[in-house]
């Protein structure tokens, strides 16, 4: 039986204006995501759509081009009804993002469509651009008068990843964008936090009373978090010899599931609540010396090799990649976080590129039970219980604790008991985005990152940029694709008395030792 709330959900008129609309996130993401609200009658009928890129075409032509795009991206059959409604509210407006006539012919387009559509002036603006035109969209949509807030209207700003690529960056942007931005009007877009099992951190920690109460240091011996690919960098290989693994996955992605994870129970599920405690965790991340970071930390980088019987490349003969390219395609690290909950417990966080499997999980190790009962039995070793929150491919819940074998003589065997989101509630088709612009339209910033997060995250990276910028690069590459990435990632656990825990990316599977 699940919990219901009965009050409305469907979000205010408004218009989404998307900024790089020409480009793979939008087909890949957005649309199928607008799609998937429209089917669950999370869209209300005062709503129109807005494109806007470099690309020549016109509004025919971008329906037609999003039509047959969705035929591959959409996640279920396309329903010709609910595609014909979202495709109604389509339109495209080309020009340049530097060009200010493009502001202007924009606000004329969103004048029109407010008188057609009735959407109350409401504007969501997403940058689903290059970075580099993060501030520049955002100060000329401020010069246009497009973001300007009144009694009864709202104008976002939705801005992806990558938000800086270090901490001085990401402080120069948050001051950039918050001379034409309020902070509540700033919403930074983490599309894990999407995920059904990323949401439900939160309920499954504090909306049960078994949990809670061992979610400490007293009772967790190691928290690990894993964000694996089978992947390579494919055709992103410019954006990643700017990236790294580091800069791509761990300030952000890697870092939210660390605050969900160790936050303390905030007074309530306000966004402002809610994000404080977040934030709490990442100040309270040991900031450790360039010397310290560098023993803490393990960067790899694939070679060729084979990925389910299939030959694959190393990463220096990707397309756009230098052959003697010192870029890390793997990053394992070690965080402290000196708090009374956590403190002396690690946590360890890896990922990489052309991995054994994809897999991101969360794994929490509890601490052994005392050995002494069982001295004088069978039982030689007694393992710790293990919690496992999968994020992707499959989204659930394992759970691993000791159970007697059957038989005459006392042995203990591992009992692993699984729960999977789509056997329990049915699939719900999902790219990740919908719960994310539902929230932005809706004005709920609780999934959303702060400026002070941003760059607390940033604070936390920046000793191992420092360190790696001091530091010659390992012998790269390091570690063959389809492997686990390179030795010395078991070797930073196995210091501590600790080893990775075993993933897997087929449904069923034992996923626990």
């Amino acid at each position: 039986m699940t919990e219901t709330n009965t009050k409305s959900h469907i979000s205010p008129p408004c218009i989404l204006v998307i900024f790089g609309a020409a480009g793979d996130l939008t087909k890949r993401k957005l649309v199928p995501a607008l799609y998937n609200l429209r089917k669950n009658d999370l869209l209300p009928d005062n709503f129109a759509i807005i494109g806007v890129a470099r690309a020549e075409m016109d509004t025919a032509e971008f329906r037609s081009r999003l039509r047959d795009e969705m035929k591959e991206f959409a996640t279920e059959k396309v329903e010709p009804e609910v595609w014909d409604w979202i495709e109604q509210r389509l339109s495209y407006l080309s020009g340049d993002f530097d060009d200010e006539q493009t502001f202007t012919h924009l606000k004329d387009a969103l004048e029109k469509l407010d008188r057609e559509r009735d959407t109350s002036g409401n504007y969501c603006f997403y940058l689903a651009t290059a970075p580099q035109y993060f501030a520049p969209v955002i100060q000329k949509l401020g010069a246009a008068g497009l973001t300007k807030e009144g009694k009864d209207r709202w104008r976002r700003v939705i801005i992806e990843k990558p938000f800086g690529s270090d901490l001085k960056s990401a402080q120069k942007l948050n001051r950039d964008i918050k001379r034409v931005l309020k902070e509540d009007q700033i919403y930074r877009i983490d599309h894990y936090l999407g995920k059904e099992t990323v949401q439900n951190i939160l309920v499954f920690r504090f909306g049960n009373g078994i949990f809670e109460p061992i979610w400490n240091r007293r009772y967790i011996e190691c928290v690990q978090i894993t964000a694996a690919e089978k992947v390579g960098v494919e055709q992103r290989g410019g954006y990643y010899e700017q990236a790294g693994a580091l800069r791509d996955m761990v300030p952000n992605h890697l870092l939210q599931l660390v605050t969900l994870t160790a936050m303390e129970p905030p007074v309530s599920f306000d966004a402002h609540a809610v994000r404080d405690e977040q934030a709490k965790v990442l100040h309270a991340a040991q900031c450790p010396s360039p010397a310290e970071a560098a023993q803490r930390t393990v960067r790899g980088q694939y070679d060729a090799g084979v990925i389910g019987g299939e030959a694959v490349p190393a990463y220096r003969s990707e397309p756009n990649v230098a052959p003697d390219s010192s870029v890390e395609t793997f990053v394992a690290l070690k965080i402290l976080i000196d708090n009374w909950r956590w403190s002396d417990v690690p946590f360890y966080l890896r990922t990489g590129k052309r991995l054994a499997a994809r897999d991101t999980e969360i794994a929490i190790k509890f601490r052994s039970a005392p050995f002494m009962l069982f001295r004088d039995t069978e039982v030689n070793q007694l393992s710790g219980n293990r919690l496992v929150l999968h994020i992707q491919p499959d989204e659930g819940i394992s759970l691993s604790f000791g159970a007697k074998v059957p038989g005459p003589i006392l042995n203990i065997g591992a009992v692993n008991m699984n729960f999977d989101y789509e056997d329990y509630f049915g699939d719900v088709p999902s790219t990740g985005y919908e719960r994310l612009l539902h929230d932005c339209m809706m004005g709920d910033a609780t999934l959303f990152q702060r400026a002070d997060q941003v760059e607390a995250g940033w604070a936390v990276v920046a000793p191992i940029q420092e360190a790696w910028a001091n530091g010659p690069p390992p012998d790269f590459p390091n570690y063959e694709a389809g492997a686990w990435g390179p030795k010395e990632a078991d070797e930073l656990l196995a210091r501590d008395g600790h080893s990775w825990d075993e993933t897997h990316d087929i449904r069923g599977q034992n996923r626990l030792r």
